[in-house]
């Protein structure tokens, strides 16, 4: 496990707890980039390159797929900077309701951005893969039925699902935030 640790010898559990998210997030978004990477020459048709290249609907896999890397990994890694910051710097550690807090931000924060993030890469690549020729591997499908068949294709849509996970992020993100406000305030 990761430790956290402070000059003062004391420890930041939540920095240790948002550092450990951090390194299960950079994980996964190497077995992400490795499975579109590899998938490029062996089993992804059309390739991942098309479907970026190819823009329009395509755009939605490079929005999730560079979004979860900037919040799910990097923005997970540095949010252990204001835990750290409030129980080692400030002497301020987390007990009681602020807690309960830190744990809505750390499930729902990462909850949040796998599911908002790659709904986003799931849909805009079977998007931007559909509407590429059938020369290269896609369908030919205009903007319509890429919305009929594709992003509309689960009950209630990609939209309404990548909405719902931005909600919860978002809950999350709020909830952390509060308890920050809080532990900051609070007396030593």
């Amino acid at each position: 496990m990761v430790r956290v640790m402070g000059m003062s010898g004391r420890v930041s559990t939540w920095a240790n707890r948002f550092i450990a998210a951090a390194i299960v997030q950079g994980a996964l978004a190497l077995i992400l980039t490795a499975y579109f990477v590899l998938g490029q020459f062996a089993w992804l048709k059309p390739e991942v390159s098309r479907v970026i290249a190819g823009g329009s609907a395509g755009t939605w896999f490079t929005v999730g797929y560079v979004t979860y890397l900037i919040v799910g990994v990097i923005g997970v890694a540095v949010t252990a900077l204001f835990y750290h910051h409030i129980e080692v710097t400030l002497g301020k550690p987390y007990s009681g309701s602020l807690n309960l807090l830190a744990w809505i931000h750390l499930i729902f924060m990462n909850v949040g951005v796998i599911g908002a993030t790659w709904l986003m890469m799931i849909g805009g690549y079977l998007a931007g893969a559909a509407m590429l020729p059938p020369a290269v591997g896609g369908k030919g499908w205009t903007v319509q039925e890429v919305h009929e068949k594709v992003f509309y294709s689960i009950p209630g849509g990609y939209p309404l699902w990548i909405a719902v996970f931005i909600i919860i992020l978002g809950i999350g993100v709020l909830a952390g935030g509060l308890g920050y406000v809080l532990a900051w305030r609070r007396k030593t």
